[in-house]
């Protein structure tokens, strides 16, 4: 799993009725752009995670000239 600063992280529900969270990377930790990932989650709320296999990275991508 590969990410960057700004891609969002999509970790799944694994449970009937949880629906999926999503996080913003903000920092990433580990070399090459692989885990651990510092999040922020819509609350503000920050913590350094390692995803396990049901989540996903959402990457942005930079908007062209307009």
């Amino acid at each position: 799993m590969h990410a960057s600063k700004g891609d969002r992280l999509v970790m799944h529900g694994r449970v009937v009725g949880k629906h999926d969270r999503v996080v913003e990377i903000v920092e990433v930790l580990g070399p090459n752009g692989t885990p651990p990932f510092r999040v922020r989650a819509e609350n503000g709320h920050e913590t350094i995670m390692s995803p396990g296999p049901d989540c996903m990275v959402d990457h942005r991508t930079a908007p062209g000239p307009a």
